[in-house]
């Protein structure tokens, strides 16, 4: 691979900056052809894909950067923390049982798309779905379903189950990131017009649009303008739990891995998910105090900057070249998407759920708990903690689907 233009993060990080300026800047512009230009292209989306653009053209590299690490583990949960602080739980219960009903469609279309994939290929160019021992193409798909159904910790222990050969591997990471990157840009499209979508599958929205106008009324109520203080304040519950929930997850996780290794398969043993799972269990706790009134002063704003530069920096480990490298397996994880959209889309019509739902379900399986967040506030800023909640529950039986489509491959492929 050549080397990036800039190597240096802090350049990197200005021009990711740049980009998002660029891109909020001629949202708002009063010119028509930027009106009509993001009319079609919601703002989020090319936050998203111009970073991946760069990176394809060598001006910087996703795979050497540290950002994605940095804003993952730092940015992400202090960002889940404002944006969490202010929801209204109870409300939220209140959206009903569509929510999980997608979820588990999302999860059963990922279980039965990889074999499906598989057998449609196999029709046409069997030597595409072919291989034995540890090269072969049906172990590297499971890491890719360890990856779509729970994250990336599920996707190692996919990798060991199905002792999957490590050349594979870096194959079946690319399919991974960029088809499930191409899927999300889709469902960002479709968030922003989700009222067209929401009408031809004549979804009841109330109960999401009743969320909406509650936390708009709250904010309205308590908002002022903030000082250096309170800015001070925010930033220091922010970081703070974010901080409480690093040193929780450094405890609990390598305990877990010494005491129950047998648990890793709920991916109790990884870090992250602990990371995850503490900062928004104490923010939906604080939730219920006052500190529900860090609200007014802009929590979910300065959550949705560090979300946007998550957002850039997801974008920015997207390679669109490395599609060319090997065109078959893409086919198949193409081919596996796009069972995954169909059962979600005809679940939804048949349930009349609106395609928040769909979207955040689908999101929640593929793209886990750093993106699941960043599809739902697509919709409403606060409405990201429903993408982490059902993120969760993807990391706690990624394992087992991705475990027993694993199984299912096999059989197709023998």
């Amino acid at each position: 691979m050549t080397k990036p233009l800039f190597t240096n993060d802090a350049v990197v990080l200005g021009i990711l900056l740049a980009i998002l300026s660029f891109v909020f800047l001629t949202g708002r512009s009063e010119s028509p052809f930027w009106k009509k230009f993001y009319k079609y292209v919601p703002t989020l989306l090319l936050c998203y894909f111009i970073p991946s653009i760069f990176n394809s053209l060598g001006i910087f590299s996703g795979e050497s950067s540290r950002l994605y690490f940095v804003a993952s583990r730092y940015l992400l949960p202090t960002s889940l923390v404002l944006l969490t602080i202010s929801i209204d739980l109870p409300s939220i219960i209140k959206l009903g049982p569509k929510a999980l009903v997608m979820f588990f469609t999302g999860t059963a279309g990922i279980i039965i798309g990889g074999p499906l994939a598989i057998m449609v290929v196999s029709v046409f160019a069997p030597d595409i779905v072919g291989g034995a021992g540890p090269e072969a193409v049906w172990r590297g798909l499971t890491t890719v379903a360890g990856s779509w159904i729970g994250g990336g910790a599920n996707q190692a222990a996919m990798k060991e189950i199905f002792n999957v050969g490590d050349g594979l591997f870096s194959a079946m990471i690319a399919v991974d990131v960029i088809v499930a990157n191409i899927w999300m840009a889709f469902l960002l499209y479709g968030a922003g017009i989700h009222k067209q979508i929401d009408k031809k599958l004549q979804a009841d929205t109330s109960a999401i649009s009743e969320l909406k106008e509650k936390i708009e009324a709250y904010r309205s109520q308590i908002m002022r303008i903030p000082d250096l203080t309170d800015t001070i304040k925010l930033m220091s519950v922010g970081f703070g739990v974010t901080a409480l929930a690093h040193f929780g997850s450094d405890l609990i996780a390598p305990w877990i891995a010494v005491n129950a290794p047998g648990l890793e398969k709920f991916s109790l043993t990884s870090g992250f998910f602990w990371l995850i799972v503490i900062s928004t269990t104490i923010a939906l706790g604080l939730s219920f105090t006052r500190a529900r009134e860090l609200e007014g002063i802009g929590a979910s704003r300065y959550g949705s900057v560090f979300l946007y530069v998550l957002v850039a920096t997801i974008g920015m480990k997207m390679d669109l070249m490395a599609i060319f490298e090997n065109p078959g397996l893409f086919l198949v994880g193409l081919i596996w998407m796009s069972i995954h959209a169909i059962l979600l889309i005809g679940v939804a019509k048949l349930i009349k759920a609106p395609f928040f739902f769909m979207a955040v379900g689908s999101q929640a399986n593929v793209g886990g708990a750093a993106s699941a967040p960043i599809v739902a506030s697509a919709f409403h800023p606060s409405l990201a903690p429903v993408g982490v909640l059902l993120a969760v529950l993807g990391y706690a039986v990624g394992t087992y689907g991705a475990w027993f489509c694993g199984m299912l491959m096999q059989v197709i492929s023998h």
